[in-house]
């Protein structure tokens, strides 16, 4: 490295006051200084290897070459890590777009005055300004953990990119697109994500709170924006290892509060937290009482362990809590391991029983006839009941099961227009991927209550659905099918008292009893609510077969057991392996395998018409359906291609896509307003040949008559054709033009010496009124007129 001057180094491990006379050249991975005086820059550690950075104090622009892989490793960086590895042409491109004012004299560098003008982006707050597809686009990534794998530009990437949101990069035969985590902490929630999460609850958090949060991982006091501040915790937060390292560090104070929290559901209000921590002290303000800033409740809070709600709730997050959670286990195995040791033993067989079907052909049945115009489903409504009712016909499933697949499709994204692209999520994902996305998605909650009596939120706007405690419910219920319905039979009985052995259980009565007293619900006992969830929720899923108990078994309820499905989704076991490729199972039936994309289904939707959805997904195409497919417009080669995508067109398919294909002829479309019989051809050629009466008729017309032109009325026919001596007869009489007769013109006669004063005429023609008369009469006694 060869420069000339010298340099300090800060504390935070920066260096300043560099006075550099010449190109300075870096490619080492410590912290270096801007070559100005006082502006300090820095290279991150992870890009050793895999950048040159060049720098130069006259302009102050940088370089990096070589940096294919720099963004790779940005899901886990910041914002203003991320556009540090642009490189310099897409950076100054991107300064220009977003209009940024940038300062080279101020103490921070470029990207760090970029990043600052980025966060305050409107259409970050609101991704609904730049559309549907931007929208839905930014909710997968955040959901994604900020990186997304994808083969092509998906729709509404564009003005994301646009904007300085999504960064995207190269990756083999694909593209790569990074959502910074600042943005991730800067969007609203959206309907589907656990509001537990630490993503929605740093959100949402007072400004104060997330101040404190981010202070206590940096180390020091942080200055706005604090997005910026909190990558630093978001990352431990939802890093297990890092994050469980914290917890292991906790004094026995924070710890057994943080338990105490946990047991009870996760969530507790202010009077009950200040009891929990024995606090003496209690501080009342406007909204009641707040807890002490030196309490142990506030140390848990600083760590983003314990983040307050407004206006009067503390929440543990989902990722601390399903670690503190999990050191229980030894504690509650002991009465666990008598109850499964009792169902091993008892070794229930029933003689009838109900397999769970997969859930994701009749998911994409729904999602089909979504897309062809069947039902008008509005963003932020409920889905309308008529829809659903209609497809509870047409498949010949309840009303309740419709509802679930509908409601988790909507969330999942099937009905979105994105779905019908194959260059991002849903559209790329395979049949496979929907029957475990549409579980994971009900399992994250806020797409289904079962809390509630008519066990649906679909009529409630999608900002207005809460998860609650139910989560936790589902949590509970999961675990229990586990270790008891997992490769054999067990009746409810016996998983019922699974649940209520949970030491979770107690405090989830609390938090529902609280919930359905602030939405005005009826209390649910939570064992019932997991009833609801094992029978009737899970079954539609495909997860839980059922059967009824025999006669004499004397157990409680019916008998459950997880299918190989379900304990593969579970088990989260890769499904590429056994794809299965579509086929055609008759002449006109089309059997979609799992190894089919969304986006490739869904383009069948104009060809085709859903058949089949017990258990497999069979589409059924006929002459109708090609005809109609053609007259709307797509091509006989585009429909091949679609279905070619699906599966190998057997011989009668093909003769059928030819003889539908097949054009006889030519027919062109005149508008016209009527026709007129005309027996005599020399009539006929008179009229449509003279200058008078050309204009009024179609040339050529059909024999034996004339076609008249659009926009010829009647009238205006009836006289031209009288005119040339021929009459247009009207259901058998003679047309006459309905025309009104010009008025009688008036002739201005020089007046008589005895009518002067009478009937005085003006010079157009027209009579004088009286009041002129007076006024002339008046003139000719002064002297004249004039």
């Amino acid at each position: 490295m060869w420069h000339f001057g010298a340099f300090g180094q800060r504390d935070n491990g920066e260096l300043t006051k560099l006075t550099f006379r010449s190109r300075l050249s870096l490619d080492s991975g410590t912290w270096l200084g801007f070559a100005s005086i006082g502006v300090p820059i820095r290279v991150p550690q992870e890009t050793l290897g895999q950048s040159v950075i060049t720098m130069n104090h006259e302009d102050m622009d940088w370089e990096s070459k070589g940096n294919e892989g720099a963004l790779h490793a940005a899901r886990g960086r910041g914002l203003v890590e991320v556009l540090r590895s642009l490189p310099k042409k897409e950076f100054n491109a991107l300064v220009t777009r977003v209009d940024a004012a940038v300062d080279p004299a101020k103490r921070i560098d470029i990207p760090s005055q970029v990043a600052r003008a980025l966060l305050l982006s409107a259409d970050l707050r609101e991704p609904s300004r730049m559309g549907r597809p931007a929208e839905e686009l930014m909710n997968r990534l955040a959901e994604a953990g900020g990186l997304l794998e994808v083969e092509a530009a998906p729709p509404g990437l564009e003005p994301l990119v646009a904007r300085g949101l999504v960064y995207v990069t190269k990756e083999g035969g694909g593209l790569k697109l990074v959502l910074p985590i600042a943005f991730q902490l800067q969007m609203k929630s959206w309907p589907g994500e656990d509001r537990r999460s630490v993503r929605a609850l740093l959100a949402q958090a007072n400004p104060e709170v997330a101040a404190a949060i981010a202070s206590h991982y940096l180390g020091r006091p942080v200055a706005p924006p604090v997005a910026l501040a909190l990558e630093d915790a978001w990352r431990i937060l939802t890093t297990p290892e890092l994050l469980g390292e914290q917890l292991q560090k906790l004094p026995p104070l924070e710890r057994k509060l943080l338990h105490a929290v946990e047991e009870v559901g996760g969530e507790v209000d202010t009077e009950e937290l200040l009891e929990m921590e024995r606090e003496p002290v209690r501080l009342r303000g406007a909204s009641g009482a707040t807890p002490s800033r030196r309490g142990v409740g506030f140390a848990l809070e600083r760590r983003g362990f314990l983040i307050p709600v407004h206006p009067n709730r503390h929440v543990v997050p989902t990722e601390v809590a399903r670690l503190v959670g999990a050191e229980r286990l030894a504690e509650r195995e002991g009465l666990r391991q008598r109850i499964r040791d009792h169902v091993r033993m008892e070794d229930y067989i029933p003689q009838r029983a109900r397999f769970a079907l997969d859930v994701t052909p009749l998911a994409m049945g729904l999602a089909m006839g979504v897309h062809a115009g069947e039902g008008e489903v509005r963003p932020g409504v409920g889905t309308p009941r008529s829809l659903i009712s209609k497809m509870a016909t047409r498949f010949g499933r309840p009303n309740e099961a419709i509802a679930l697949v509908a409601s988790l499709s909507r969330i999942a994204g099937l009905w979105d227009t994105a779905a019908t692209s194959p260059d991002g999520p849903p559209g790329d994902l395979r049949l496979a991927e929907i029957g475990p996305l549409l579980f994971k998605t009900w399992r994250r909650g806020g797409a289904w209550d079962e809390s509630r009596n008519d066990g649906e939120l679909l009529r409630v706007h999608g900002d207005a659905r809460e998860s609650g405690a139910v989560s936790v419910v589902r949590s509970v219920v999961v675990e229990a099918l586990q270790e008891l319905g997992d490769g054999q039979w067990a009746p409810w009985g016996a998983i019922a008292e699974y649940m209520r052995a949970d030491p979770r259980t107690p405090g989830l009565l609390r938090l529902l009893t609280r919930h359905a007293q602030k939405t005005g619900i009826d209390i649910t006992d939570p064992v019932e609510i997991g009833r609801r969830m094992a029978i009737e929720t899970l079954h539609v899923l495909g997860l839980v077969d059922l059967a009824d108990a025999d006669e004499g078994d004397g157990v409680e309820g019916p008998m459950l057991r997880i299918t190989p499905r379900g304990r593969a989704w579970l088990a989260e076991l890769p499904r590429g392996a056994n794809l299965e490729a579509g086929r055609f199972i008759d002449n006109q039936t089309l059997r979609i395998g799992t190894s089919a994309r969304v986006a490739e289904v869904l383009a069948l939707h104009p060809l085709t018409e859903v058949g089949n959805v017990e258990g497999e997904l069979d589409l059924i195409m006929t002459p109708r359906t090609l005809a109609l497919a053609i007259g709307t417009g797509i091509d006989p080669s585009e429909i091949r291609e679609r279905l070619e995508v699906i599966s190998a067109l057997p011989d009668p398919i093909l003769r059928q896509l030819n003889q539908a294909s097949t054009v006889l002829g030519r027919a062109e479309f005149v508008p016209c307003a009527g026709f007129i019989w005309i027996d005599d051809p020399e009539v006929r050629r008179m009229l449509s040949t003279r200058r008078s009466t050309a204009d009024l008729f179609v040339n050529p017309s059909p024999p034996s008559g004339l076609l008249v032109a659009a926009g010829v009325d009647l009238d205006k026919l009836s006289r031209r054709c009288r005119t040339m001596g021929v009459e247009i007869l009207n259901q058998g009489a003679v047309h006459y033009a309905q025309s009104v007769a010009p008025g009688r013109r008036r002739v201005s006669e020089p007046p008589g010496p005895d009518s002067a004063a009478s009937s005085r005429l003006s010079r157009s023609g027209t009579r004088v009124s009286p009041a002129s008369k007076r006024g002339v009469a008046a003139a000719s006694r002064r002297g004249g007129v004039g």
